[in-house]
C-alpha cells in the first residue's frame, strides 16, 4: 500500500544502520537496492561489484579496515615468533580413536600397531611447522596397573591415550554417539519406543562424562598458545568444558558428518547444551556450505545470539565470536598413483581383466550401512537390466560391502535385505554362458587390491542417501589418471562430494530408481571424449584439494579465527576495575547516582528466539540488594528499559527506585502508580504515528514471527523470532517504506537496534529523557553534588551518547588535569588502572589490586552471595580479561601509581578551595565496540557487582577531602 519514493539527502544519511549495528549503503538511484550480503563483524554492506569504484568512500573504508587487520595479524605473528622462539607450538589432535592400537600378548608384553590413512595422512603435511600430539581412546580397556606404561609408550609415538572403561564406551560411543547422534545427523529421526528416552538420557550422561575425561587429558598436555583440534560428533561437549578450564585456549572443531537441517536437529532433547558447547570454539569446520548453513539456522532458532553469514557472536553466553568455515576434506592421490606403479597392483589389474573377460565393470564400494543406499543401488541396477537386457551379458556390478556393526539388529536386517536383493537380480538376469551380473563381496579389501579394482572399473556407482563427503569417489578418480578412456563417476547428490565433483560426474537422486538406471546406461554408452572431459575436471580438483591441503586450510582458518577474536577483543572496552569501583562507592560522601537497564543488565533479556517476552523475575536476594542501594543516604537508583511500562511494573514492583520505561519517555516515582511523561508534547509530535503503525502492521502480516510494541510515544517493530536472512531483508524494506512514506516530512527519529526498529519523536533520545528526569527529580543543585555515577546501559548505537552525558556529570565539575587522570574513552583499548585508584589508595602509594585468582566461571542458576569482607571475583573466558590481567600485572610491577594532588584556587592563594574526588563508571555488556568506559561479560557479573555494592553500604564511609 505504500509507494516507494526517492529519499532526500537527510533521509539517505539517516538510513545508514541496519540490523546488529551494521551499516547500510543506500544507493542514490530511485530503486535503492540494498546489498543482501552482510560482511562479518559489522562491516559496511556493499552494493554489487559493478557499482563499486576505487575512490568511493565505502571502498576506501574497506581498504583501511583490511590494512588495519593485516597490520594487526602481522604484529600477532611477530609476537608469537618471539614467544615461541624456544618452543614450537603444538597441535593437539583430539579424536575418538588413537592412530595407534596397543595389544597385550599372553606373556604380558605390549605391542603398538600404527594405523595408516585417515587423519594420519591428512596431517602429515603440517608437521614441519608444528609439533603434534594425538589424544584418543586406544581402542581397548586398559587395566589401571598398565595405564602408566601404555601412556609412556604412546607418548614415544606422540600419542596420549584417554582411558575409558568398556561400560563407558558402550554407553558413550555405541550408545549416544552412534545410536542417537549419528542417525540424527543423517536425517533418521529418533524412535519413540517405551524406554528409549530413559536409555538415551543415561547415555547422554555417559557422553558428558566421557567428554569430561577427554578434556582432563587435554589439560595435561596443553601449553599456552597451543591449538586444539577436536574431531567429529563424539566430542561436541569438549569445547565448553575446555573453554571453562582454559579461557584463552585456541579451539577448533570439525564435523566429518552432515549437519542436519534445523527442523531435524531441533528434535534432539539435548540440542541446547550441545550447540552452546560448540559455540565456545573459535572455529567450526564443515565439509560443504549446506552443513554450515544448517548449523547457523539451528543457532538462529535455538538462541537469540547475533549471527552473520559465517559467524556467531556467542560472548553473551560465555562463548566466542565463532567463525564457521567450509573446508572440504580430500585424499592423498599420490598414495594411489604410486601403488599403480607397483608390480603387485599391475599383476592384479591383468588378472581382473582376464577374469571379467571384456565385460564392463560397474563398481560399488561402501560400508554396509543403511545410509549408503546399497538396496537402492541394487534395485536401480535391476531396473537397468530390465530395460536393457542385452547389457546383462556385457557388464557386471561388483559390490564390495565392508562389514560394520554386525552385532546391531538394524545392520543384521540390512545385510539380509541386501543378500535377498542380490539373489533377486542374479536370479532374473544370470545365464550359464556369462554367469551372474552381480558379484557381491561381504568383506574388506587390502589397499593394493582396492587400487587394482578401481583401475579396472569402467563406472563407479555411489548412491549414498546421506553422506558427509564420501571419499570413494575421490579414490576412483585418482586411480583413473592416464587411463584411456577413463571411467565415469555416478555420484549421489546427497553426498558431500557432489558439491566438489558434481561437474566431473553424473549426479543422481538415489531415491529416483529410474533416474539412476538411466545414469548407468548413459555412463556405459558415454563417448570417450566426454569421459575425458569429466575426468579431467575431477582429477584436477582432487589433485589440488588434497588431504594435506585440507589440514593446512583448516589450521590456517583456525589461526585467523583466533587472531580475529584477539583483534575484536582489542577494540572493546577494558573490563571493569571491580575493586576500584567498590572503593570509590564506599568513599563517596556527597551524592550518588546509579542507572541500570532492566533487561540484559539485571536479568537476561531472552533465553531463546522462541520467547516473545522475557519470562524473568528478579530474585529475592537481588531485590533486597537493590532496595539497600536505593535507601542508602544520598543515593538515587534509576531502572530503565525500552520495554512497555507493564513489564517494568511486573518485574520491579515494590522497589524504592525511579522507574523509567518505554525508552525513558515515561517514569514514575517510588510508590507512585501514576506514570509521568518526559516528552515535550506539541501539536505535531504524534502526527506520524498512524502512518508508522500502518507500515509496521503491513510488515507484521508479511513477516511471520514479528510483532509490534505500541507505546505511548513510540512504536517498535520486532523481528527477533524471525529467520535471520528473511528478517534482515524485511527490516531493510521497513526502513525504506518509513522514510519514503509517513516520515518523509517528519522530524521523528528512526532507531535501528538488534532485530528491532523503533520510531520516536526527535526529542526522545535516552540521553535527553534521562537529563530531563534528573533535572525534574534531583534538580541542578543536587546534580552539582554528584561524586559517584554508575551507568550500566544496554542501548542501541544511536543512544550511546548517554554514556558521555554520565561522564559529563562528573567531569564538568572537576578540573581537566584531574579528569585526565581518569579513564579516557579515547584510550579505552588500554588499562590505566593505576590512575583510577581511590584517593586513599593513591595517597598511600598502594599498587592496583590484582586478585590472585585466575578464573570466574558463570554457572547456571543463582550466583552466590558476596559477603561484606569477601574479595571480589576475577573475570575469565573473555580475552579482554586476559589482556587486562597482564597489563595490570605489568603496571603493578613496573609503574608507579599516579597520586592526584589537591587542587587549589590559584586566583586567591590565601583562600584554598577544597575539591572533592568524583568518579564515573559507564558499562556495557559483552564483547562489542561501544562508547562506554568499561565492559562486563554477563548479567551474572552485574548482579554480583550489585551484591558487593550493597554489602558495603553498612561500612563507614571515610571522608576524603583534598
Amino acid at each position: 500500500p505504500f509507494q516507494s519514493k526517492p529519499l532526500n539527502d537527510l533521509q539517505s544519511h539517516v538510513v545508514r544502520r541496519v540490523l546488529n549495528g551494521s551499516k547500510v549503503l543506500v544507493s542514490a538511484s530511485s530503486s535503492f537496492r540494498l546489498s543482501e550480503k552482510m560482511l562479518q563483524n559489522g562491516a559496511t554492506m556493499l552494493p554489487p561489484a559493478k557499482h563499486l569504484f576505487k575512490d568511493s568512500h565505502v571502498v576506501q573504508e574497506q581498504i583501511k579496515r583490511k590494512q588495519a587487520k593485516q597490520d594487526f595479524e602481522k604484529q600477532q605473528l611477530q609476537d608469537l615468533a618471539v614467544k615461541h622462539s624456544q618452543r614450537r607450538q603444538k597441535i593437539l589432535v583430539v579424536a575418538n580413536r588413537l592412530p595407534t592400537k596397543p595389544s597385550k600378548d599372553s606373556e604380558g608384553n605390549w605391542t603398538f600397531t600404527r594405523c595408516s590413512g585417515g587423519l594420519v595422512s591428512c596431517l602429515a603435511g603440517i608437521k614441519n611447522n608444528f609439533d603434534m600430539v594425538w589424544l584418543g581412546w586406544p581402542g581397548i580397556e586398559i587395566a589401571p596397573e598398565d595405564e602408566d606404561f601404555v601412556t609412556a609408550q604412546a607418548m614415544n609415538q606422540n600419542c596420549y591415550p584417554v582411558f575409558l572403561s568398556n561400560h563407558l564406551i558402550n554407553e558413550y560411543y555405541n550408545g549416544f554417539s552412534n545410536n542417537v547422534l549419528w542417525p540424527l545427523f543423517h536425517y533418521i529421526m529418533p524412535p519413540f519406543d517405551k524406554g528409549v528416552n530413559e536409555c538415551s538420557t543415561s547415555q547422554f550422561e555417559a557422553y558428558k562424562e566421557a567428554n569430561a575425561i577427554f578434556t582432563a587429558a587435554i589439560l595435561k598436555v596443553y601449553e599456552d598458545d597451543d591449538y586444539v583440534w577436536i574431531h567429529d560428533y563424539h566430542l561436541m561437549m569438549v569445547p565448553k568444558m575446555l573453554r571453562d578450564a582454559k579461557p584463552d585456549c585456541n579451539i577448533g572443531w570439525f564435523c566429518h558428518t552432515p549437519f542436519p537441517s534445523a527442523e531435524i536437529y531441533r528434535t534432539l532433547p539435548w540440542r541446547q547444551e550441545i550447540i552452546e558447547s560448540l559455540l565456545h570454539a573459535n572455529l567450526l569446520g564443515f565439509h560443504v556450505y549446506d552443513y554450515l548453513r544448517h548449523f547457523l539456522s539451528s543457532c538462529v532458532q535455538l538462541t537469540s545470539l547475533e549471527i552473520s553469514a559465517h559467524s556467531v557472536n556467542a560472548t553473551s553466553i560465555g562463548g566466542c565470536c565463532v567463525n564457521c568455515a567450509t573446508v572440504p576434506i580430500g585424499i592423498s592421490p599420490r598414495d594411489f598413483l604410486d601403488a599403480l606403479e607397483t608390480d603387485e597392483v599391475k599383476a592384479s589389474i591383468e588378472r581382473l581383466r582376464t577374469q571379467y573377460g571384456g565385460r564392463r565393470v560397474i563398481l560399488g564400494i561402501d560400508r554396509l550401512d543403511y545410509m549408503k543406499g546399497i538396496p537402492h543401488k541394487l534395485t536401480a541396477f535391476g531396473h537397468f537390466l530390465d530395460k536393457h537386457p542385452d547389457w546383462a551379458s556385457r557388464c557386471v556390478l561388483v559390490q564390495l560391502a565392508v562389514p560394520s556393526r554386525r552385532e546391531v539388529p538394524e545392520y543384521q536386517r540390512l545385510q539380509r535385505q541386501v543378500h535377498e536383493l542380490v539373489g533377486q537380480v542374479c536370479g532374473r538376469h544370470s545365464s550359464i554362458e556369462f554367469g551372474a551380473p552381480v558379484i557381491y563381496l561381504d568383506q574388506s579389501m587390502s589397499h593394493n587390491d582396492l587400487t587394482a579394482l578401481y583401475r579396472v572399473a569402467d563406472v563407479a556407482l555411489i548412491t549414498s542417501l546421506r553422506d558427509g563427503m564420501n571419499l570413494v569417489s575421490y579414490e576412483f578418480v585418482a586411480c583413473h589418471n592416464k587411463r584411456d578412456p577413463p571411467g565415469v563417476l555416478i555420484l549421489s547428490e546427497f553426498a558431500g562430494a557432489a558439491q566438489s565433483l558434481g561437474a566431473g560426474s553424473i549426479r543422481v537422486n538415489p531415491w529416483n530408481l529410474q533416474e539412476t538406471a538411466d545414469a548407468i546406461y548413459d555412463a556405459l554408452e558415454m563417448p570417450s571424449e566426454e569421459r575425458r572431459a569429466l575426468h579431467s575436471y575431477a582429477f584436477q580438483y582432487i589433485n589440488q584439494h588434497t588431504a594435506q591441503k585440507w589440514a593446512e586450510t583448516f589450521l590456517q582458518s583456525l589461526q585467523d579465527a583466533c587472531s580475529e577474536f584477539m583483534e575484536i577483543a582489542a577494540e572493546v572496552p577494558p573490563l571493569l576495575p571491580y575493586e576500584e569501583l567498590l572503593t570509590d562507592w564506599s568513599e563517596s560522601t556527597r551524592r550518588r547516582l546509579i542507572i541500570l537497564d532492566l533487561l540484559d543488565c539485571l536479568a537476561p533479556a531472552k533465553k531463546s528466539m522462541r520467547e516473545r517476552r522475557p519470562r524473568t523475575q528478579l530474585s529475592k536476594e537481588l531485590r533486597n540488594c537493590l532496595e539497600t542501594l536505593a535507601t542508602s543516604p544520598d543515593t538515587t537508583v534509576v531502572i530503565t528499559t525500552d520495554k512497555p511500562r507493564d513489564m517494568m511494573e511486573n518485574i520491579c514492583w515494590g522497589l524504592p527506585v525511579l522507574q523509567a520505561a518505554e525508552g525513558c519517555t515515561v517514569y514514575r516515582q517510588p510508590g507512585d502508580k501514576v506514570w509521568k511523561s518526559l516528552v515535550e508534547e506539541d501539536a505535531e509530535s504524534k502526527e506520524w504515528m498512524e502512518g508508522v503503525e500502518a507500515v509496521f502492521s503491513y510488515f507484521k502480516e508479511r513477516t511471520p514471527g514479528s510483532y509490534i510494541e505500541k507505546q505511548e510515544y513510540q512504536y517498535r517493530w520486532c523481528w527477533d523470532n524471525v529467520q535471520l536472512n528473511f528478517g534482515a531483508a524485511q527490516a531493510r524494506e521497513v526502513l525504506i517504506h518509513l522514510w519514503s512514506g509517513p516520515l518523509v516530512n517528519s522530524e521523528a527519529e528512526v532507531v535501528v537496534g538488534e532485530k528491532w526498529i523503533t520510531v520516536r519523536p526527535h526529542s526522545c533520545s535516552r540521553r535527553d529523557s534521562l537529563e530531563r528526569l534528573m533535572k525534574t527529580e534531583l534538580g541542578e543543585e543536587e546534580l552539582q553534588k554528584l561524586d559517584f555515577v554508575l551507568c550500566f546501559a544496554a542501548v542501541s548505537h544511536r543512544d550511546e551518547d548517554v554514556f558521555e552525558w554520565c561522564q559529563n556529570l562528573i567531569e564538568d565539575k572537576f578540573p581537566s588535569d584531574e579528569s585526565a587522570s581518569r579513564t579516557d574513552e579515547s584510550d579505552s583499548s588500554s588499562v590505566v588502572a593505576a590512575t583510577q585508584m581511590s584517593p586513599t589508595a593513591a595517597a598511600s602509594g598502594e599498587k592496583p589490586l590484582v586478585s590472585p585468582r585466575e578464573e570466574l566461571l558463570t554457572p547456571r542458576g543463582p550466583p552466590p552471595a558476596v559477603g561484606p569482607d569477601e574479595p571480589p571475583p576475577d573475570y575469565n573466558w573473555v580475552p579482554t580479561a586476559q589482556r587486562e590481567r597482564q597489563e595490570r600485572l605489568d603496571n603493578a610491577d613496573g609503574s608507579e601509581a599516579v597520586v592526584p594532588q589537591p587542587v587549589f584556587n590559584v586566583a586567591d592563594p590565601d583562600e584554598r578551595e577544597v575539591r572533592y574526588y568524583g568518579s564515573c563508571y559507564t558499562l556495557s555488556l559483552g564483547m562489542k565496540k561501544t562508547k562506554a568506559q568499561h565492559a562486563l561479560p554477563h548479567p551474572y557479573h552485574v548482579q554480583n557487582l550489585i551484591r558487593a555494592m550493597a554489602s558495603r553500604v553498612s561500612r563507614p564511609a571515610s571522608t576524603i577531602v583534598r
